[in-house]
């Protein structure tokens, strides 16, 4: 039986709106999806799974006809299901592992825990169940993937747990990184409430290293606390022109266009100005987003700059796909060396060097080599630099005692993720620098564990 494949918005329309791309599994599609699972004895996709969810258990509850239930037993492990349904990088993780992937295609694992996801809370709202309490309080910063991870797991074990979260919505990247189209705020929205409902008390607002710091949070009576305040401070290319109006980071473009509703514009008076034609710079699925987003702003020529080739583009193959048929237009082996202004300041072209690659790098990729006398440059209104993000730094300079890597992320121990304040434990990309949305929740279940042995040795009394 072949796998299923999930139905997708029209790319011609979907390219001019901010509905969901991916419609989901019809209950049809679900069930035979469902009934190809093998149900192997060894489990080799829970160990590509980084929270560990059951998934063949899960897979049999929905063959069985009992969706509710499936959605339940991946709760047992993800507090996000139907937000990783959506944005996991199955492919490298679960759905690698998958036995069916030796000879044909794995099991759709995602679209089925998103179905699942789904179904209960269209039904149900989904299931809260309620745990003994314990004598412990948490602190938890970052209201992102790591931290509401971290968070839910800790209530579910009996802890006062309260989130810290600097902006004015939870969720982190996953409210004003990943765009509308790709993740809906509602289904965001939906799971943060449910962590609510496990108990756990939300503080928006609050800059913890500025409005109050980690000292003053163990003296207010937090036993342990989680730092997951992940990578937001973006990098830029350090090429002349950077400084001139239509030059935006990823970070700052997504942001207006997801924290502060400019998809739904006039709605919401915070347009984006982009002009025409728009350059964005990396090929990561950030620099996906960013394009894909511009297009639907109204962009009528959006191009990819990448120094590599499409073999080397670090964004998921579905991302790119979808891309490509939404019209974007890849310029690959390509780095930009210089942005032209007018006199007025504003953007009006990006001058680029033509590249070929050479050998291998740290990262295992080819390294990318200019070729020389190649330059050229091309009419653009906007350029959006999507080349990575480095570490927040409000906490990380404000708190004394907590020891930094060479890198300038956290140094936290890599079984234990305790940092070098005691009781104080950190993981996700402000340890790691940025990965997946999925890597940043494992972080946050590993830290959960150890933050209940913790306060069980410290505190045997509460």
């Amino acid at each position: 039986m072949p796998r299923q494949v999930m139905p997708k918005q029209d790319p011609a329309e979907r390219s001019r709106n901010f509905g969901e791309v991916a419609l989901g599994f019809t209950p049809e599609q679900a069930a035979a999806e469902a009934a190809r699972c093998l149900n192997c004895k060894k489990r080799f996709c829970v160990q590509g799974c980084p929270v560990e969810v059951d998934i063949p258990d899960f897979i049999q509850l929905l063959k069985a006809g009992d969706p509710a239930g499936a959605a339940a037993k991946i709760k047992e492990k993800n507090s996000l299901p139907a937000i990783c349904g959506r944005v996991c990088p199955q492919e490298s993780q679960c759905e690698k592992e998958c036995i069916l992937a030796k000879k044909g295609e794995p099991i759709a694992i995602g679209g089925l825990e998103r179905f699942v996801a789904d179904y209960a809370a269209e039904q149900a709202g989904g299931t809260v169940r309620p745990a003994k309490a314990l004598p412990y309080r948490a602190a938890i910063i970052g209201a992102g993937p790591a931290g509401l991870t971290a968070a839910a797991d800790l209530a579910l074990q009996g802890f006062d747990v309260t989130i810290f979260e600097s902006l004015h919505e939870a969720g982190g990247v996953l409210q004003y990184g990943i765009p509308q189209f790709r993740l809906p705020k509602e289904i965001v929205g939906r799971e943060v409430e449910y962590i609510k409902q496990l108990g756990v008390k939300l503080e928006t607002s609050v800059l913890v290293g500025q409005t109050v710091t980690v000292p003053e949070l163990l003296e207010q009576g937090f036993q342990t606390i989680f730092i997951g305040t992940g990578a937001g401070l973006p990098y830029f290319l350090n090429v002349p022109g950077e400084n001139l109006n239509g030059v935006y980071s990823a970070n700052e473009f997504l942001t207006r266009v997801n924290l502060m509703k400019a998809y739904r514009f006039p709605e919401y008076d915070t347009p984006v100005r982009i002009g025409e034609r728009v350059a964005v710079v990396g090929g990561g699925n950030v620099a996906m987003d960013a394009a894909r987003t511009s297009l639907r702003l109204g962009a009528k020529a959006v191009y990819i700059v990448y120094r590599r080739s499409e073999e080397e583009l670090p964004a998921r193959y579905e991302e790119i796909e979808n891309a490509k048929e939404e019209g974007i237009i890849f310029r690959l082996l390509t780095n930009p060396v210089r942005i032209i202004g007018d006199e007025q300041g504003v953007v009006q072209a990006l001058e680029c060097i033509r590249m070929e690659l050479g050998e291998p790098d740290r990262s295992g990729r080819r390294r990318p080599v200019a070729v020389p006398g190649s330059e050229f440059q091309f009419p653009v209104d906007s350029v959006i630099v999507a080349i990575g993000q480095g570490p927040n730094p409000v906490l990380l300079r404000n708190t004394t005692g907590l020891q930094l890597n060479e890198r300038g992320y956290i140094q936290a121990d890599p079984e234990t993720l305790a940092t070098s304040i005691p009781g104080v434990f950190a993981g996700g990309d402000i340890v790691t620098g940025a990965a997946t949305v999925i890597a940043a929740m494992g972080a946050g279940k590993k830290a959960a564990r150890r933050m209940v042995e913790y306060c069980k040795q410290k505190y045997p009394n509460g």
